[in-house]
């Protein structure tokens, strides 16, 4: 298979648990495929408050062990960005 198509599947792993696991912790109303890749966290796309920001972040140190910055609400302006993210991090934990 090619390293494309092994990165594109990776992602989409990714996306399709972090969808899961944020629906769960979050208890919203959602199915996986309700949710855009292109969705905002912050702000009204799913209507999320300061409280939920702070279990999205435990969300994902939690469930990809990745840690995330104090600084790094950058991650969180989109579903995609915060799955770029975790890739980014995921991959520099592996190339050590």
């Amino acid at each position: 298979m090619p390293i494309d198509t092994i990165r594109l599947q990776k992602r989409r792993e990714i996306c399709l648990k972090l969808k899961e696991r944020l629906i769960s912790s979050l208890d919203i109303p959602y199915k996986p495929d309700d949710i855009s890749d292109d969705i905002p966290l912050i702000g009204s796309g799913l209507g999320l408050d300061s409280l939920d920001i702070l279990e999205i972040v435990l969300c994902v140190e939690n469930n990809f062990s990745v840690k995330m910055p104090q600084n790094g609400m950058h991650a969180l302006r989109s579903l995609n960005t915060l799955v770029d993210y975790i890739i980014q991090q995921q991959d520099k934990q592996c190339a050590n």
